[in-house]
């Protein structure tokens, strides 16, 4: 699994190396960390780093430092290197260290330097035939966004970059501008094609809108692991899935294996009950019930003749889990199946037309579900519980959202987004960011929902808040995972229950 950490967390870890007096040793790790990370850039543009251009923005402590001394070991291997200072308080031995490898300073220092305007035209020329940027602006210290006169020398780095035809960007540490706790982004910011952390990798690095400007995550080790607390957010990888992704045993038959209980679909949107349980069957439980009316009976029957499909009542039926929502809008039938699967203490999935049906105030009883809303849905989930949180500020900070989401409702909230956010009541927080956009399509949350409810009555025992919340996290995962076949062929929602056999097996092989 992928730890993160919080900014305040990471800060605490290093603080015994600190009093020790090991600083220093800590900074040199950072530097050379950055710069592997720096020539990794280069030999992936196929240049040596004799002869290579790279520009440094450096800003105050020790985030300017690390860029500094990394730019003077590239400098000390025949790489033209040039700094813009953009703070008086420069970490003094890095900016010695950087011109005595002779690294070209300019300064954006308006009391310092007179010319200052003339120091960051001629700094922008340099970047624009530079091979690589590295950002050493804002740390992990930072809060808000870039002041002037930076601000403005980023945005102008924005358009030099933009295109894929500009300089490489890496960041040190994270991207400046951004939010190492929550991943809100403060524009402008200097979108980085790699991201060199150091010790841990911070919260908001696998937040977004934060991660969509980190291109690529690679962590230094300097020491500090041993320190670290709990995470503040986990990320499940491919080892994880493997491993959670559940497989029949030689004893099981099909009660056993899992029963998923499905009320999706309408007369008016069928196909939302037809993606749910293609999805849901697709991942192999030990069988999949639908409930509904006969014409979507019907219709499921022709896709997915193994489901078992009626117009019971959810208490006339045995299942281990519950998916209640997709394409119920404006069945009176389908509500009433809905509210008592959610009332039936069993895992169940709450998706689309259900998130209406929760009942304000019920916070108490709801750990054994799963809520599954976009940023929309959540905004209007949280107005019915008294909080008004327009949609925007959701996309804007979907960590917080979601946090906020389960603890008001009790329930675990999968926040459906670039960077899908799983968090449980106790605040316990997972984010996955498996897919594509390719995956922003119509029915592709009926599919997730049909592959959560899956897993969830296949991992029956997992009735624990914390628990579900890392079988939500699973399916996030799983369902990204389905985008990654023919990455550039067009994809729709009813392509996707197809394809997970084959994303399974490729995680489990």
């Amino acid at each position: 699994m992928l730890h993160a950490y919080t900014a305040a967390a990471v800060r605490a870890a290093e603080q015994p190396l600190l009093d020790a007096g090991h600083g220093p040793a800590l900074m040199q790790r950072a530097a050379h960390g950055l710069a592997m990370g720096i020539l990794g850039v280069l030999r992936g543009r196929g240049r040596p780093v004799y002869g290579a251009r790279v520009v440094v923005l450096a800003g105050s402590g020790n985030n300017g430092g690390d860029a500094l001394y990394a730019g003077a070991y590239l400098a000390r291997r025949g790489a033209r290197t040039t700094a813009l200072l953009t703070s008086d308080r420069t970490h003094p031995d890095a900016l010695l260290a950087f011109e005595n490898a002779g690294g070209r300073i300019e300064r954006l220092l308006a009391d310092a330097a007179p010319d200052a305007a003339g120091h960051a035209a001629a700094f922008l020329a340099e970047a624009r035939a530079a091979d690589v940027v590295v950002d050493g602006l804002l740390g992990t210290g930072g809060r808000g966004g870039l002041r002037e006169p930076s601000a403005s020398i980023v945005a102008q780095l924005c358009q030099i970059a933009a295109g894929g035809h500009g300089p490489a960007v890496v960041a040190c540490d994270l991207p400046s501008g951004i939010d190492p706790d929550s991943g809100e982004v403060h524009p402008p910011v200097l979108a980085a094609d790699v991201t060199v952390t150091f010790g841990a990798v911070k919260t908001g690095l696998v937040c977004a809108p934060a991660e969509q400007l980190c291109g690529e995550v690679v962590l230094v080790d300097i020491g500090v692991e041993a320190f670290l607390p709990e995470p503040d957010v986990v990320r499940l990888e491919s080892a994880d899935l493997a491993t959670l992704l559940p497989s029949p045993s030689v004893d099981d038959q099909k009660y056993t294996r899992g029963v998923a209980g499905i009320v999706a679909g309408s007369a008016q949107y069928p196909g939302a009950a037809l993606l749910a349980v293609a999805a849901a069957s697709a991942c192999g439980p030990g069988m999949v019930r639908y409930l509904g009316e006969p014409a979507v009976q019907a219709a499921i029957h022709l896709r997915n003749p193994e489901a078992v499909c009626s117009a019971d009542a959810p208490s006339d039926v045995r299942v281990q889990a519950w998916l209640a929502g997709p394409g119920i809008d404006g069945d009176d039938g389908q509500a009433r199946r809905a509210r008592e699967a959610m009332a039936s203490g069993l895992p169940t999935v709450v998706d689309a037309g259900a998130l209406a049906l929760l009942a304000v105030g019920s916070s108490g009883s709801n750990a054994h579900l799963v809520l599954t809303p976009h940023a929309g849905e959540l905004s209007t989930l949280l107005a019915r519980h008294g909080v008004t949180t327009p949609r925007a500020a959701i996309e804007a900070a979907p960590l917080a959202a979601a946090r906020a989401a389960a603890r008001l409702t009790g329930a675990v909230v999968l926040l459906k987004g670039p960077t899908t956010v799983v968090a449980a009541p106790d605040g316990s927080t997972f984010t996955q960011a498996d897919g594509t956009p390719r995956l922003a399509t119509a029915g592709s949350g009926d599919t997730l929902a049909g592959i959560l409810g899956a897993l969830l009555a296949m991992n029956a025992g997992r009735d624990d808040p914390d628990e579900l919340a890392v079988v939500a996290a699973l399916a996030a995962a799983l369902h990204g995972r389905l985008a990654h076949e023919d990455p550039h062929a067009p994809l729709n929602a009813g392509m996707l229950a197809a394809r997970i056999p084959a994303a399974w097996a490729a995680l489990t092989r």
